[in-house]
Protein backbone atom coordinates (compact mmCIF):
# COMPACT_ATOMS: atom_id res chain seq x y z
CA UNK A 1 0.00 0.00 0.00
CA UNK A 2 3.01 2.29 0.35
CA UNK A 3 3.65 2.13 -3.40
CA UNK A 4 2.19 5.26 -5.06
CA UNK A 5 1.12 3.41 -8.22
CA UNK A 6 -0.93 0.73 -6.48
CA UNK A 7 -4.64 1.27 -7.04
CA UNK A 8 -6.49 0.81 -3.74
CA UNK A 9 -9.44 -1.07 -5.18
CA UNK A 10 -11.13 -3.77 -3.10
CA UNK A 11 -11.55 -7.32 -4.38
CA UNK A 12 -15.24 -8.27 -4.10
CA UNK A 13 -14.50 -12.00 -4.14
CA UNK A 14 -12.25 -11.47 -1.13
CA UNK A 15 -15.22 -9.94 0.68
CA UNK A 16 -17.28 -13.03 -0.15
CA UNK A 17 -14.42 -15.24 1.14
CA UNK A 18 -14.07 -13.14 4.27
CA UNK A 19 -17.75 -13.32 5.18
CA UNK A 20 -17.73 -17.07 4.55
CA UNK A 21 -14.64 -17.91 6.62
CA UNK A 22 -13.79 -14.86 8.74
CA UNK A 23 -10.52 -14.16 6.91
CA UNK A 24 -9.26 -13.78 3.34
CA UNK A 25 -7.67 -17.12 2.33
CA UNK A 26 -4.52 -17.51 0.26
CA UNK A 27 -3.78 -16.63 -2.40
CA UNK A 28 -6.32 -13.82 -2.68
CA UNK A 29 -6.11 -10.52 -0.78
CA UNK A 30 -8.57 -7.72 -0.01
CA UNK A 31 -6.77 -5.50 -2.55
CA UNK A 32 -7.54 -6.24 -6.19
CA UNK A 33 -4.45 -7.31 -8.14
CA UNK A 34 -2.50 -8.32 -5.01
CA UNK A 35 -1.96 -11.99 -4.17
CA UNK A 36 -0.55 -13.69 -1.07
CA UNK A 37 2.00 -16.49 -1.30
CA UNK A 38 0.26 -19.62 0.03
CA UNK A 39 1.69 -21.65 2.89
CA UNK A 40 4.22 -24.35 1.88
CA UNK A 41 4.86 -22.64 -1.48
CA UNK A 42 7.83 -20.78 -2.93
CA UNK A 43 7.94 -18.16 -5.65
CA UNK A 44 10.75 -17.49 -8.11
CA UNK A 45 11.45 -14.12 -9.71
CA UNK A 46 13.51 -14.49 -12.88
CA UNK A 47 15.55 -11.70 -14.44
CA UNK A 48 13.86 -12.52 -17.73
CA UNK A 49 10.29 -13.65 -17.69
CA UNK A 50 9.11 -12.12 -14.41
CA UNK A 51 7.35 -14.13 -11.73
CA UNK A 52 6.81 -17.84 -12.09
CA UNK A 53 3.69 -19.42 -10.62
CA UNK A 54 4.03 -20.47 -6.96
CA UNK A 55 5.29 -24.02 -6.45
CA UNK A 56 4.35 -26.24 -3.51
CA UNK A 57 7.39 -27.58 -1.62
CA UNK A 58 5.62 -29.52 1.18
CA UNK A 59 2.29 -31.25 1.69
CA UNK A 60 0.68 -33.56 4.23
CA UNK A 61 -0.33 -37.01 2.98
CA UNK A 62 -3.29 -38.84 4.51
CA UNK A 63 -3.20 -41.70 2.00
CA UNK A 64 -0.97 -44.03 4.09
CA UNK A 65 -1.95 -45.94 7.26
CA UNK A 66 0.22 -47.18 10.12
CA UNK A 67 -0.25 -50.84 11.09
CA UNK A 68 1.49 -50.54 14.49
CA UNK A 69 -0.30 -51.58 17.67
CA UNK A 70 -1.82 -49.29 20.27
CA UNK A 71 1.16 -49.30 22.66
CA UNK A 72 3.71 -48.63 19.93
CA UNK A 73 1.62 -45.80 18.48
CA UNK A 74 1.34 -44.12 21.89
CA UNK A 75 5.04 -44.35 22.63
CA UNK A 76 5.97 -43.01 19.20
CA UNK A 77 3.54 -40.12 19.55
CA UNK A 78 4.93 -39.22 22.98
CA UNK A 79 8.52 -39.44 21.73
CA UNK A 80 7.76 -37.07 18.85
CA UNK A 81 5.89 -34.66 21.14
CA UNK A 82 8.73 -34.64 23.69
CA UNK A 83 11.28 -33.88 20.96
CA UNK A 84 9.02 -31.22 19.44
CA UNK A 85 8.70 -29.47 22.81
CA UNK A 86 12.35 -29.81 23.89
CA UNK A 87 13.68 -28.50 20.58
CA UNK A 88 11.55 -25.36 21.00
CA UNK A 89 12.74 -24.77 24.57
CA UNK A 90 16.19 -23.80 23.33
CA UNK A 91 16.42 -20.05 23.95
CA UNK A 92 18.81 -17.48 25.38
CA UNK A 93 15.89 -15.29 26.53
CA UNK A 94 13.09 -15.90 29.08
CA UNK A 95 10.72 -18.61 27.88
CA UNK A 96 7.22 -19.69 28.93
CA UNK A 97 3.93 -21.02 27.60
CA UNK A 98 0.33 -20.07 26.95
CA UNK A 99 -1.98 -22.13 29.18
CA UNK A 100 -5.72 -22.23 28.48
CA UNK A 101 -6.45 -25.34 30.53
CA UNK A 102 -7.35 -27.37 27.45
CA UNK A 103 -5.70 -30.62 26.39
CA UNK A 104 -3.20 -29.11 23.97
CA UNK A 105 -1.69 -26.29 26.01
CA UNK A 106 -1.77 -28.49 29.13
CA UNK A 107 0.16 -31.20 27.26
CA UNK A 108 2.80 -28.70 26.15
CA UNK A 109 3.18 -27.39 29.70
CA UNK A 110 3.39 -30.95 31.10
CA UNK A 111 6.19 -31.87 28.70
CA UNK A 112 7.98 -28.57 29.36
CA UNK A 113 7.83 -29.19 33.12
CA UNK A 114 9.21 -32.70 32.62
CA UNK A 115 12.27 -31.32 30.86
CA UNK A 116 12.83 -28.05 32.74
CA UNK A 117 15.04 -27.51 35.78
CA UNK A 118 13.05 -24.48 36.88
CA UNK A 119 9.38 -23.60 37.16
CA UNK A 120 7.75 -23.06 33.77
CA UNK A 121 6.23 -19.61 33.32
CA UNK A 122 2.60 -19.91 32.20
CA UNK A 123 0.03 -17.28 31.19
CA UNK A 124 -3.72 -17.50 30.78
CA UNK A 125 -6.72 -15.28 30.06
CA UNK A 126 -10.15 -15.58 31.67
CA UNK A 127 -13.49 -14.00 30.75
CA UNK A 128 -16.03 -12.13 32.86
CA UNK A 129 -18.68 -14.44 31.34
CA UNK A 130 -18.59 -17.46 33.67
CA UNK A 131 -19.89 -19.92 31.06
CA UNK A 132 -16.87 -19.23 28.83
CA UNK A 133 -14.20 -18.85 31.50
CA UNK A 134 -11.59 -21.65 31.57
CA UNK A 135 -9.18 -20.00 33.99
CA UNK A 136 -9.94 -22.50 36.78
CA UNK A 137 -8.79 -25.35 34.51
CA UNK A 138 -5.61 -23.44 33.70
CA UNK A 139 -5.04 -23.01 37.44
CA UNK A 140 -5.48 -26.78 37.93
CA UNK A 141 -2.61 -27.47 35.51
CA UNK A 142 -0.49 -24.65 36.91
CA UNK A 143 -0.83 -26.13 40.40
CA UNK A 144 -0.20 -29.68 39.17
CA UNK A 145 3.13 -28.75 37.57
CA UNK A 146 4.04 -25.95 40.03
CA UNK A 147 4.36 -23.34 37.29
CA UNK A 148 4.99 -19.64 37.74
CA UNK A 149 1.44 -18.78 36.68
CA UNK A 150 0.03 -15.42 35.60
CA UNK A 151 -3.64 -14.78 34.79
CA UNK A 152 -5.79 -11.87 33.65
CA UNK A 153 -9.55 -11.44 33.15
CA UNK A 154 -10.97 -9.57 30.17
CA UNK A 155 -14.44 -8.17 29.53
CA UNK A 156 -16.40 -6.15 26.99
CA UNK A 157 -14.10 -3.15 27.51
CA UNK A 158 -11.52 -5.21 25.62
CA UNK A 159 -13.36 -4.07 22.48
CA UNK A 160 -11.41 -0.84 22.79
CA UNK A 161 -8.64 -2.87 21.14
CA UNK A 162 -10.46 -3.47 17.85
CA UNK A 163 -8.94 -0.46 16.11
CA UNK A 164 -5.56 -1.84 17.08
CA UNK A 165 -6.55 -5.26 15.74
CA UNK A 166 -7.45 -3.72 12.37
CA UNK A 167 -3.95 -2.25 12.23
CA UNK A 168 -2.22 -5.45 13.37
CA UNK A 169 -3.97 -7.79 10.93
CA UNK A 170 -3.91 -5.51 7.82
CA UNK A 171 -6.67 -7.41 6.02
CA UNK A 172 -10.14 -7.94 7.47
CA UNK A 173 -9.83 -10.65 10.14
CA UNK A 174 -12.83 -11.74 12.19
CA UNK A 175 -11.70 -14.52 14.48
CA UNK A 176 -12.89 -12.88 17.70
CA UNK A 177 -10.43 -14.94 19.73
CA UNK A 178 -7.80 -12.53 18.37
CA UNK A 179 -8.90 -10.22 21.20
CA UNK A 180 -7.99 -12.57 24.07
CA UNK A 181 -5.00 -13.84 22.06
CA UNK A 182 -3.62 -10.30 21.97
CA UNK A 183 -4.29 -9.99 25.70
CA UNK A 184 -2.49 -13.22 26.58
CA UNK A 185 0.43 -12.20 24.35
CA UNK A 186 0.64 -8.85 26.17
CA UNK A 187 0.54 -10.66 29.51
CA UNK A 188 3.20 -13.16 28.42
CA UNK A 189 5.49 -10.41 27.12
CA UNK A 190 5.54 -8.87 30.59
CA UNK A 191 7.33 -12.01 31.80
CA UNK A 192 8.96 -13.80 28.82
CA UNK A 193 10.24 -13.19 25.30
CA UNK A 194 9.33 -16.61 23.84
CA UNK A 195 6.08 -18.52 24.48
CA UNK A 196 5.14 -22.04 23.42
CA UNK A 197 1.58 -22.50 22.17
CA UNK A 198 -0.69 -25.52 21.78
CA UNK A 199 -1.95 -24.71 18.28
CA UNK A 200 -2.17 -27.49 15.70
CA UNK A 201 -3.16 -30.65 17.59
CA UNK A 202 -6.87 -30.28 16.81
CA UNK A 203 -6.16 -30.08 13.09
CA UNK A 204 -3.58 -32.88 13.05
CA UNK A 205 -5.21 -35.34 15.46
CA UNK A 206 -8.93 -34.63 14.89
CA UNK A 207 -9.80 -32.67 18.00
CA UNK A 208 -12.52 -30.38 16.66
CA UNK A 209 -16.16 -31.23 17.23
CA UNK A 210 -16.85 -30.54 13.57
CA UNK A 211 -14.40 -33.34 12.68
CA UNK A 212 -16.13 -35.78 15.03
CA UNK A 213 -19.55 -34.88 13.60
CA UNK A 214 -18.19 -35.10 10.06
CA UNK A 215 -16.79 -38.59 10.64
CA UNK A 216 -20.21 -39.73 11.88
CA UNK A 217 -22.02 -38.09 8.97
CA UNK A 218 -19.65 -39.72 6.50
CA UNK A 219 -20.52 -43.13 7.92
CA UNK A 220 -24.20 -42.38 7.32
CA UNK A 221 -23.49 -41.14 3.79
CA UNK A 222 -21.72 -44.43 3.12
CA UNK A 223 -24.83 -46.40 4.13
CA UNK A 224 -27.44 -44.47 2.09
CA UNK A 225 -27.01 -43.95 -1.67
CA UNK A 226 -26.95 -40.32 -2.80
CA UNK A 227 -29.94 -40.95 -5.08
CA UNK A 228 -32.01 -41.70 -1.95
CA UNK A 229 -30.21 -39.50 0.56
CA UNK A 230 -30.36 -36.28 -1.47
CA UNK A 231 -34.10 -36.03 -2.16
CA UNK A 232 -35.25 -37.59 1.13
CA UNK A 233 -33.03 -35.81 3.65
CA UNK A 234 -32.97 -32.60 1.62
CA UNK A 235 -36.76 -32.39 1.75
CA UNK A 236 -36.83 -33.20 5.47
CA UNK A 237 -34.16 -30.60 6.13
CA UNK A 238 -36.10 -27.88 4.34
CA UNK A 239 -39.25 -28.69 6.30
CA UNK A 240 -37.58 -28.95 9.71
CA UNK A 241 -37.67 -25.75 11.85
CA UNK A 242 -34.46 -23.74 12.14
CA UNK A 243 -32.74 -23.80 15.57
CA UNK A 244 -29.50 -21.81 15.44
CA UNK A 245 -29.64 -21.37 19.21
CA UNK A 246 -29.22 -25.10 19.86
CA UNK A 247 -25.95 -27.04 20.15
CA UNK A 248 -25.02 -28.49 16.77
CA UNK A 249 -25.94 -32.12 17.64
CA UNK A 250 -29.49 -30.88 18.25
CA UNK A 251 -29.77 -28.83 15.07
CA UNK A 252 -31.59 -31.46 13.05
CA UNK A 253 -32.21 -29.04 10.17
CA UNK A 254 -28.48 -28.36 9.77
CA UNK A 255 -27.63 -32.06 10.05
CA UNK A 256 -30.30 -33.19 7.58
CA UNK A 257 -29.28 -30.63 4.97
CA UNK A 258 -25.62 -31.55 5.45
CA UNK A 259 -26.33 -35.26 5.02
CA UNK A 260 -28.34 -34.57 1.86
CA UNK A 261 -25.26 -33.20 0.11
CA UNK A 262 -21.67 -34.30 -0.36
CA UNK A 263 -19.27 -34.69 2.53
CA UNK A 264 -17.09 -31.92 1.14
CA UNK A 265 -20.00 -29.48 0.95
CA UNK A 266 -21.12 -30.42 4.46
CA UNK A 267 -17.65 -29.84 5.88
CA UNK A 268 -17.23 -26.54 4.07
CA UNK A 269 -20.48 -25.41 5.68
CA UNK A 270 -19.31 -26.58 9.13
CA UNK A 271 -15.96 -24.81 8.77
CA UNK A 272 -17.54 -21.54 7.64
CA UNK A 273 -18.80 -18.63 9.72
CA UNK A 274 -21.60 -17.12 7.65
CA UNK A 275 -23.36 -19.39 5.17
CA UNK A 276 -24.29 -18.58 1.55
CA UNK A 277 -27.94 -17.78 2.28
CA UNK A 278 -27.08 -15.53 5.23
CA UNK A 279 -24.45 -13.69 3.17
CA UNK A 280 -26.76 -13.34 0.21
CA UNK A 281 -29.46 -11.79 2.40
CA UNK A 282 -27.06 -8.98 3.35
CA UNK A 283 -25.77 -8.23 -0.14
CA UNK A 284 -27.15 -5.55 -2.42
CA UNK A 285 -28.42 -6.46 -5.87
CA UNK A 286 -25.28 -4.90 -7.31
CA UNK A 287 -23.00 -7.09 -5.16
CA UNK A 288 -24.90 -10.24 -6.10
CA UNK A 289 -24.51 -9.27 -9.74
CA UNK A 290 -20.77 -8.65 -9.33
CA UNK A 291 -20.21 -12.03 -7.67
CA UNK A 292 -22.30 -13.91 -10.22
CA UNK A 293 -21.99 -17.65 -9.61
CA UNK A 294 -18.87 -17.31 -7.42
CA UNK A 295 -19.33 -18.96 -4.02
CA UNK A 296 -16.56 -18.98 -1.41
CA UNK A 297 -17.13 -22.58 -0.32
CA UNK A 298 -16.43 -23.98 -3.80
CA UNK A 299 -12.66 -23.55 -3.50
CA UNK A 300 -12.64 -25.50 -0.21
CA UNK A 301 -14.81 -28.24 -1.68
CA UNK A 302 -12.41 -28.63 -4.60
CA UNK A 303 -9.42 -28.65 -2.25
CA UNK A 304 -10.94 -31.54 -0.28
CA UNK A 305 -11.77 -33.48 -3.44
CA UNK A 306 -8.16 -33.25 -4.60
CA UNK A 307 -6.66 -34.09 -1.20
CA UNK A 308 -4.20 -37.02 -0.85
CA UNK A 309 -6.62 -38.86 1.41
CA UNK A 310 -8.65 -42.04 1.90
CA UNK A 311 -11.71 -40.97 3.85
CA UNK A 312 -13.98 -38.03 4.51
CA UNK A 313 -12.29 -37.41 7.86
CA UNK A 314 -8.90 -37.33 6.10
CA UNK A 315 -10.21 -34.76 3.67
CA UNK A 316 -11.70 -32.64 6.44
CA UNK A 317 -8.42 -32.64 8.36
CA UNK A 318 -6.52 -31.86 5.16
CA UNK A 319 -8.74 -28.80 4.70
CA UNK A 320 -8.12 -27.78 8.30
CA UNK A 321 -4.34 -28.11 7.98
CA UNK A 322 -3.89 -26.47 4.59
CA UNK A 323 -6.74 -23.93 4.50
CA UNK A 324 -8.04 -23.06 7.98
CA UNK A 325 -4.84 -23.37 10.02
CA UNK A 326 -2.57 -21.02 8.03
CA UNK A 327 -5.31 -18.53 7.17
CA UNK A 328 -6.95 -18.25 10.58
CA UNK A 329 -5.21 -19.91 13.53
CA UNK A 330 -1.57 -19.21 12.68
CA UNK A 331 -2.30 -15.74 11.30
CA UNK A 332 -4.08 -14.91 14.56
CA UNK A 333 -1.21 -16.07 16.78
CA UNK A 334 1.56 -14.68 14.58
CA UNK A 335 0.18 -11.15 14.26
CA UNK A 336 -0.85 -10.87 17.92
CA UNK A 337 2.50 -12.12 19.24
CA UNK A 338 4.64 -10.08 16.87
CA UNK A 339 2.63 -6.94 17.68
CA UNK A 340 3.97 -7.05 21.24
CA UNK A 341 7.46 -8.35 20.44
CA UNK A 342 6.77 -11.90 21.57
CA UNK A 343 8.02 -14.96 19.68
CA UNK A 344 5.37 -17.71 19.62
CA UNK A 345 6.57 -21.25 18.92
CA UNK A 346 4.32 -24.13 17.87
CA UNK A 347 5.66 -27.55 19.03
CA UNK A 348 2.48 -29.41 18.09
CA UNK A 349 2.99 -28.28 14.49
CA UNK A 350 6.37 -29.94 14.19
CA UNK A 351 6.36 -31.40 10.67
CA UNK A 352 7.31 -34.82 12.04
CA UNK A 353 4.26 -34.81 14.30
CA UNK A 354 1.96 -33.70 11.47
CA UNK A 355 3.28 -36.36 9.09
CA UNK A 356 2.99 -39.06 11.77
CA UNK A 357 -0.55 -38.05 12.76
CA UNK A 358 -1.69 -38.26 9.14
CA UNK A 359 -0.86 -42.00 9.11
CA UNK A 360 -3.00 -42.87 12.14
CA UNK A 361 -6.04 -45.07 11.54
CA UNK A 362 -9.32 -43.23 12.08
CA UNK A 363 -10.00 -45.31 15.20
CA UNK A 364 -6.85 -43.82 16.79
CA UNK A 365 -7.99 -40.30 16.02
CA UNK A 366 -11.70 -40.55 16.89
CA UNK A 367 -13.27 -43.06 19.26
CA UNK A 368 -17.00 -42.63 19.80
CA UNK A 369 -17.47 -38.89 20.41
CA UNK A 370 -13.89 -38.39 21.56
CA UNK A 371 -11.52 -36.62 19.21
CA UNK A 372 -7.71 -36.69 19.60
CA UNK A 373 -8.19 -40.15 21.14
CA UNK A 374 -4.59 -41.40 20.86
CA UNK A 375 -3.12 -38.18 22.23
CA UNK A 376 -5.53 -38.11 25.17
CA UNK A 377 -4.84 -41.75 25.98
CA UNK A 378 -1.09 -41.19 25.79
CA UNK A 379 -1.28 -38.13 28.05
CA UNK A 380 -3.22 -39.92 30.81
CA UNK A 381 0.12 -40.43 32.62
CA UNK A 382 0.49 -36.64 32.83
CA UNK A 383 -2.98 -35.05 32.94
CA UNK A 384 -6.15 -35.70 34.97
CA UNK A 385 -9.32 -36.97 33.27
CA UNK A 386 -11.12 -33.71 34.14
CA UNK A 387 -8.78 -31.96 31.70
CA UNK A 388 -8.47 -34.71 29.08
CA UNK A 389 -12.11 -35.70 28.74
CA UNK A 390 -14.18 -32.65 29.56
CA UNK A 391 -16.17 -31.19 26.64
CA UNK A 392 -14.06 -29.07 24.32
CA UNK A 393 -14.66 -25.36 24.76
CA UNK A 394 -12.08 -23.47 22.77
CA UNK A 395 -10.84 -19.90 23.11
CA UNK A 396 -14.29 -18.35 22.67
CA UNK A 397 -15.11 -14.68 23.12
CA UNK A 398 -18.66 -13.94 24.43
CA UNK A 399 -19.67 -11.92 21.38
CA UNK A 400 -23.39 -12.67 21.55
CA UNK A 401 -23.73 -11.35 25.10
CA UNK A 402 -21.57 -8.31 24.44
CA UNK A 403 -23.54 -7.26 21.33
CA UNK A 404 -26.81 -7.56 23.28
CA UNK A 405 -25.42 -5.62 26.23
CA UNK A 406 -22.60 -3.09 26.38
CA UNK A 407 -21.93 -3.21 22.63
CA UNK A 408 -25.53 -3.00 21.36
CA UNK A 409 -24.83 0.49 20.04
CA UNK A 410 -21.92 -0.85 18.01
CA UNK A 411 -24.18 -3.55 16.57
CA UNK A 412 -26.72 -0.94 15.46
CA UNK A 413 -23.90 1.20 14.08
CA UNK A 414 -23.21 -1.41 11.40
CA UNK A 415 -26.32 -0.33 9.48
CA UNK A 416 -25.38 3.34 9.85
CA UNK A 417 -21.81 2.85 8.65
CA UNK A 418 -21.08 4.97 5.61
CA UNK A 419 -17.95 2.87 5.02
CA UNK A 420 -19.91 -0.39 4.71
CA UNK A 421 -23.01 0.93 2.97
CA UNK A 422 -20.90 3.25 0.84
CA UNK A 423 -19.17 0.29 -0.79
CA UNK A 424 -22.45 -0.64 -2.45
CA UNK A 425 -22.01 -4.23 -1.28
CA UNK A 426 -24.70 -4.31 1.39
CA UNK A 427 -28.39 -3.57 1.83
CA UNK A 428 -28.77 -1.09 4.70
CA UNK A 429 -32.19 -2.40 5.77
CA UNK A 430 -30.84 -5.96 5.89
CA UNK A 431 -27.97 -4.84 8.13
CA UNK A 432 -30.42 -3.10 10.45
CA UNK A 433 -32.64 -6.19 10.72
CA UNK A 434 -29.58 -8.31 11.45
CA UNK A 435 -28.62 -6.09 14.40
CA UNK A 436 -32.13 -5.72 15.83
CA UNK A 437 -32.89 -9.43 15.68
CA UNK A 438 -29.70 -10.13 17.57
CA UNK A 439 -30.27 -7.47 20.23
CA UNK A 440 -33.84 -8.69 20.80
CA UNK A 441 -32.63 -12.28 21.19
CA UNK A 442 -34.63 -13.51 18.19
CA UNK A 443 -31.42 -14.92 16.66
CA UNK A 444 -27.72 -15.16 17.36
CA UNK A 445 -25.91 -12.94 14.87
CA UNK A 446 -22.93 -12.14 17.07
CA UNK A 447 -20.30 -13.58 14.77
CA UNK A 448 -21.52 -11.92 11.58
CA UNK A 449 -21.91 -8.59 13.41
CA UNK A 450 -18.29 -8.89 14.50
CA UNK A 451 -17.31 -9.69 10.90
CA UNK A 452 -19.02 -6.53 9.70
CA UNK A 453 -17.48 -4.37 12.44
CA UNK A 454 -13.99 -5.64 11.59
CA UNK A 455 -14.60 -5.23 7.86
CA UNK A 456 -15.56 -1.60 8.44
CA UNK A 457 -12.48 -0.95 10.60
CA UNK A 458 -10.14 -2.62 8.13
CA UNK A 459 -11.51 -0.84 5.05
CA UNK A 460 -11.31 2.52 6.80
CA UNK A 461 -7.71 1.89 7.84
CA UNK A 462 -6.61 0.62 4.43
CA UNK A 463 -8.32 3.48 2.63
CA UNK A 464 -9.76 1.21 -0.04
CA UNK A 465 -13.23 1.39 -1.44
Amino acid sequence: LVHPLLRRVPEERAVEDYLAFGYVPDDRSIVKGVRKLPAAHHLTLRSEGGLAEPQRWWDVDFSQRSTAGQGALEEELLAIMREAVSSRMVADVPLGAFLSGGVDSSSVVALMAEQSRRAVTTCSIGFDEAALDESSHARTIADRFATDHHSRTVGADQFEQIDRLAEIYDEPFADASALPTLSVCELAREHVTVALSGDGADEALAGYRRQVFHAGEERIRGLIPQTVRGPLLGTLGKLYPKADWAPRPLRAKTTLLSLAGSGEAGYADALGVTGPDARGALYSDAMRGTLGDYRAEDRLIELMRQAPARTGLDRGQYADLTFWLPGDILTKTDRASMAVGLEAREPLLDHRLIEYAATLPESRRIRGRQGKWLMKHAMERYLPDEILYRPKQGFVTPLAAWFRGPLAGMARGVARSEVLVGTGWFDRAALSRLAERHISGASDNGRVLYQLVMLEKSLARLGIG
